[in-house]
């Protein structure tokens, strides 16, 4: 399941760094900027927080009419690769109460950090964050103030890192009320992008979990496996214009894949957010990735998938063993206006 042994692959590659750039994926675009884009590189904890963990909601103008486009749907083209199966069991990231340093109040668990996760709880009358820093860049996520745990990715490698759990003093103003450090070793470098985490929430029971496993049934291979999602969620899923304009001033956006699902549309988080949930819920490791595109610095997300095999057809080829970018807007618009000439992308944020 964590194809353990693979090379690493660098996280924050760009598409001139990429051997090919892909053309069709498996998320929409927000035109102007990313509804509710989370993460916050450089937020430290102390005096400022900032609203990292929110970044302004956006999808205003248009960013397509519809599910399909003018996308070739994805029955078509050659895949390859080992013979694949459905994995047995879903891998998940349980919160574990024993594992708890600090309190129920303000606490991190730390027992699955090798895993590719951490879990945070926190009461409070006030807004709490939780912060995963490493090195230079920090990410910080809205906590909720009832006690409810959430799961985050270890998405900065191995290394050193300090997780905090802050509280609102007034504007943008937070202070720390535990924090604590630790040396994360990853059991291999897929293990966050293989299981749900805070913005690729799902679990066993989910409505898309069932659809990718229904979707994969047929699957030769797992280039059969990225086809049949694609093409499902080009089929089924349209771009929501409204909930766009809605969350155009709004932070602090988190899709839901399972709502995306059952009201066939959603922004280009909700794509991104979907697709991830399908693909890791299937054993793919499946990054959600959001940044700027060229030429126009558009905020926006997409997905990066990691697949043992290949698919390739006229507009879209993945190759085996390689972090491969995918974005839907591109192919099913021309873009240009809406995400960029497909030329260039920048990476800021991974989940």
């Amino acid at each position: 399941m964590g194809k353990i042994g693979h090379k690493e692959c660098e996280r924050r590659a760009t598409c001139a760094r990429l051997a090919f750039v892909l053309v069709a994926a498996l998320v929409l675009v927000c035109a102007a900027a990313l509804a509710g884009c989370s993460g916050g590189s450089g937020a430290r904890a102390g005096t400022n927080a900032g609203e990292s963990s929110g970044a302004s909601a956006s999808g205003a103008g248009d960013a397509g009419s519809g599910a399909g486009g003018n996308v070739a749907l994805a029955d078509e083209g050659e895949t390859s690769g080992p013979a694949w199966s459905a994995p047995s069991t879903i891998v998940l990231s349980p919160y574990n109460p024993d594992g708890l340093e600090g309190t129920p109040e303000a606490g991190v668990d730390t027992s699955s950090l090798s895993q590719g996760y951490v879990c945070a709880v926190g009461v409070s009358d006030s807004r709490l964050k939780f912060q995963v820093a490493c090195g230079d860049a920090a990410y910080n996520y809205d906590l909720p103030q009832d006690g409810t745990p959430i799961v985050c990715p270890i998405n900065m490698g191995d290394g050193s890192y300090t997780f905090r759990v802050m509280q609102n003093t007034s504007g943008d103003k937070y202070v720390e009320l535990f924090s604590t450090s630790a040396q994360v070793a990853l059991d291999s470098e897929f293990e966050p992008f293989i299981r749900p985490s805070f913005y690729c929430s799902y679990d066993a029971s989910s409505a898309a979990v069932k659809k990718a496993s229904e979707l994969a049934a047929d699957a030769a291979n797992e280039g059969d496996v990225l086809r049949a999602v694609y093409s499902y969620i080009v089929s089924n899923v349209a771009y929501d214009n409204d909930k766009a304009a809605e969350l155009a001033t709004q932070t602090g956006y988190v899709p839901n894949p399972d709502e995306t699902l059952a009201s066939g549309k959603g922004i280009c988080f909700d794509y991104a957010s979907l697709a991830g949930a399908m693909l890791r819920s299937l054993g793919i490791p499946t990054k959600i990735i959001t940044g700027y595109v060229s030429p126009d610095g558009i905020y926006h997300a997409w997905n990066m998938v990691y697949i043992d095999g290949s698919w390739h057809t006229v507009e879209i080829s993945v190759d085996p063993d390689t972090w491969t970018r995918v974005d839907l807007t591109f192919a099913a618009s021309g873009a240009l206006d809406t995400v960029g000439d497909g030329s260039g992308y920048t990476d800021r944020y991974v989940y």
